[in-house]
């Protein structure tokens, strides 16, 4: 299942951060951020926890963040 993160791209550039930024506040490297973002590669628990505190999000929103299904397009 892939995941919408564009509500986290856009909290990410509100509180003046970029991908590369808030990796390396995180400790992680802009390139394993890139690829989690892409779903890629899952968020692991303890990255969500630090982005919230970076990013001052609240628990109960955690999941509006970083579990908001990505829902696909159809064509018609």
């Amino acid at each position: 299942m892939e995941f919408d993160y564009s509500k986290l791209l856009g909290r990410i550039k509100e509180c003046g951060y970029t991908q590369k930024t808030l990796a390396k506040e995180i400790g992680i490297t802009e390139s394993s951020m890139s690829l989690k973002l892409t779903n890629e590669t899952p968020f692991k628990q303890i990255e969500i926890r630090l982005i919230c505190k970076v990013l001052k999000i609240q628990d109960n929103e955690i999941g509006v963040y970083f579990f908001t299904p990505k829902v696909r397009k159809i064509r018609t």
